[in-house]
């Protein structure tokens, strides 16, 4: 038995055994446990035995083409449990390298893993083997890897929605530790992970136009210690995403997101850190649809692939075809996955010491309405966001921007020991969804900064109530004042802020 292997995980599982380890009240001494078992034992992860194979005893090499690289790096792997890389410089890879349970891959310093387009255009540099047929991988730590993009992009090929230059799909028990990107190209995300249990991403500098770590269904994760120079989204957290953005459709929950830098980027897109929540509703005959909209029907859901227009298609024969994509009156659908759910939001996640650089609007809480991507549909169940927390969260710089923009229903979002500057909080609506939920909306102990009148919660969605609440609260300037603005909704108030308090 891998005994370093199992106590590891036993580690993690007592960390994340509970969903609501992650809660507003979330113990402390519960996140710093979680750092002492990844500081003390995240190396244990992948190790079958004791073996260590040097993957130049199998013709790795910085001189080798790139199509000899991907050969010989993929029979190291399927040989050894733990395979390393020790001689610096460039080594070359022309393909797709696929990683199997327990599994560690070391790369020293100076090692840099170059995308080659000697075959052609690949999308994946490593890929878990269970992906392609929806399988789960166990056990995979990858350790030093530096990639250059190279500019070989294909923004997907084997696996409809996987986009990243590094992805899995189907995998339990993953780290990724020291990575490095630093021309991630437009079309293809850094890092994406779907479906996943127990995934710690620690370490990490990536830097490009498109996003950095794009997640999608999963529970139980940590991003740490992490610098992003992106034109897209940092982290995406992108339950309901686009039909392009991710192969599933799921919850993401319990996770803890720490120690980041969000800093400026050459084109600014996205956000630093993007929540997508999206519903769909079973089939029946007359469904009128657009390109990326769900259904359920026979135990699957089923999404439409169509021009990105926003035309309008009309579904009289029920999707019913087991995998792969099919036309039915004229509608281009794709089976998605075997599932019965008809929501996917993200609850239980806490940001913490975040410092934000880039003049973007960092946290977008999301319910997409546009021709790419249509995440509520009339009459579906409400997706709701809950139990979100930014814990020391600042501006380096004057962002006149807001510190969150909310279009997702949301019913608790919580942000302590925070620098507030000019930025509010601001709620919208979506065209198709017409019933929000009540949001409790909570400031802990926040320096506001500004020294003038200041909105801090805009509410432009209509009907929709919202349960403000400040405490402990440390004001810089004698000018400040907090003003609300509750459109055709309502506001109510329990502060210590000048302007609010009674």
């Amino acid at each position: 038995m891998n005994l370093k292997g199992y106590r590891h995980r036993i580690c993690l599982r007592q960390i994340f055994v509970r969903k609501n380890v992650l809660s507003i009240l979330l113990p402390a001494v519960m996140i710093l446990g979680f750092i002492s078992a990844i500081n003390g034992q995240a190396l244990t992860i992948g190790l079958k035995d004791n073996s260590i194979i040097d993957a130049a005893d199998f013709g790795f090499s910085p001189s080798e083409t790139g199509i000899n690289n991907t050969l010989s790096l993929q029979k190291a792997i399927d040989h050894g449990g733990t395979i390393i890389v020790r001689k610096p410089g460039t080594y070359k890879i022309a393909g797709t390298v696929y990683i199997g349970d327990n599994k560690t891959i070391k790369f020293s310093n100076g090692v840099i893993i170059q995308k080659s387009a000697e075959h052609g255009g690949f999308s994946q540099i490593f890929l878990n083997k269970g992906a392609i047929t929806k399988t789960y991988n166990h056990d995979i730590t990858i350790q030093g890897l530096t990639i250059k993009v190279n500019n070989v992009e294909i923004w997907m090929d084997k696996i409809y929605g996987l986009r990243g230059q590094v992805s899995f799909f189907y995998v339990k028990n993953l780290i990724i530790k020291n990575f490095r990107c630093d021309d991630v190209g437009q079309a293809q995300f850094c890092l994406q992970v779907c479906t996943f249990q127990d995934l710690l991403i620690d370490s990490v500098f990536i830097k490009g136009k498109k996003d950095g770590i794009h997640l999608g269904k999963g529970s139980r994760f940590k991003i740490s210690n992490a610098t992003f120079e992106t034109g897209d989204d940092a982290i995406a957290l992108a339950a309901g995403d686009w039909v392009t953005g991710n192969p599933e459709f799921g919850d993401i929950e319990d996770g803890i997101i720490e120690n980041c830098y969000d800093n400026k980027a050459d084109i600014i897109e996205g956000a630093f850190a993007k929540l997508v929540a999206s519903a769909w509703v079973s089939w029946k005959p007359g469904l009128n649809l657009r390109h990326g909209d769900a259904v359920v029907s026979n135990g699957k859901i089923y999404r439409v692939l169509a021009d990105i227009d926003g035309r309008s298609y009309r579904s009289t024969t029920r999707p019913m075809f087991e995998s792969g994509k099919m036309e039915l009156d004229g509608i281009q659908w794709l089976m998605t996955q075997k599932d019965t759910l008809h929501t996917a939001v993200v609850r239980r996640v806490l940001f913490k010491n975040i410092l934000l650089k880039s003049a973007r609007v960092p946290f977008q809480l999301l319910c997409y309405d546009n021709n790419f991507s249509h995440s509520y549909y009339s009459g579906a169940q409400v997706p709701v966001i809950t139990e979100i927390m930014l814990d020391k969260v600042s501006f380096w710089d004057n962002n006149n921007k807001p510190l969150a923009v909310i279009s997702s229903p949301c019913n608790k979002f919580t942000i302590k020991n925070s620098v507030i500057n000019n930025s509010g909080i601001r709620f919208t609506s979506v065209k198709d969804l017409h019933s929000y939920p009540p949001t409790s909306l909570n400031f802990i102990n926040c320096t506001f900064s500004s020294e003038a009148k200041t909105i801090l919660v805009t509410n432009s969605c209509p009907q929709k109530k919202i349960f403000l609440k400040t405490t402990g609260s440390k004001i810089n300037s004698n000018k400040f004042s907090a003003n609300l603005s509750p459109g055709q909704g309502t506001i109510e108030v329990n502060s210590d802020l000048p302007g609010l308090k009674k």
